[in-house]
């Protein structure tokens, strides 16, 4: 059972040095010499003892220290190591990995997208305007998409939503909100154009690839592309 707080760890080991101190005050006993001798070597071991409790106290508190260091360093590095730098979302490899990971389980719907026209934002105003348009795109998309949905960025301009064990009409009717919210937002560019972006859906059932579930909602998006935009295309059901 661990001391009370307060408690002296050398309780019992002073009380022997004490009943010691008092038997050695008869001068003339026999063991008058040898007890001095021994009081002194234990006090001297006590003390040692208490230091090194000390230092012990000290490395242990340092290593726990160190410890919850090097897992908050861990959970950086693997944050880091799943996710876009610029807007906090999901990278192109944890968007494959978790897909492929709900296709081996469940059903999955995969929703597609990407800016209009973003290479004139760029070429007319410059790529930081052009990194502010493609975090307010990946902040539109997190404010609207329900839980359990994740976001990534696969792309330069290109976003990935995945929907695990959601149809094609759950899919499509949460690709016209994001295209409603991304349409609406005030971007703030200088000549004052709207944003919006085009969608491509699919839905695949388990046991399915990320390449086939990919490809058709790629595929989709281009269908939307070429029906003129800012809409939503979904892959044959």
């Amino acid at each position: 059972m661990p001391p009370a707080p307060g408690h002296d760890l050398f309780e019992y080991e002073a009380l022997a040095v004490s009943a010691a101190r008092a038997a050695y005050a008869d001068a003339n006993a026999w063991h008058h010499q040898a007890l001095g001798e021994l009081i002194l070597a234990y006090e001297r071991l006590l003390r040692e003892t208490r230091r090194l409790v000390r230092r012990s106290d000290r490395e242990e508190l340092e290593m726990n220290r160190l410890n919850q260091r090097l897992h908050e360093l861990a959970q950086e590095l693997q944050y880091r190591a799943t996710h876009d730098a610029l807007t906090g979302v999901l990278n192109r490899a944890a968007v494959i990995e978790r897909a492929r990971h709900h296709l081996e389980r469940e059903g999955l719907a995969l929703i597609v997208l990407d800016i209009d026209h973003f290479k004139r934002v760029n070429d007319s105003f410059g790529h930081p305007v052009g990194d502010e348009v493609i975090r307010a795109v990946a902040d539109c998309l997190r404010s609207e998409v329900p839980a359990g949905t994740e976001v990534g960025r696969v792309g330069g301009e290109e976003f990935t939503v995945l929907l695990p064990g959601r149809d094609l009409a759950a899919a499509a009717a949460l690709a016209e909100c994001l295209r409603q919210r991304v349409t609406g937002h005030d971007f703030a560019l200088p000549d004052g154009q709207p944003v919006t972006a085009s969608f491509g859906v699919s839905s695949l059932a388990q046991g399915h690839g990320f390449d086939q579930a990919y490809g058709l909602a790629d595929a989709a998006l281009y269908e939307a592309k070429r029906a003129g935009r800012n809409r939503v295309a979904c892959a044959p059901g």
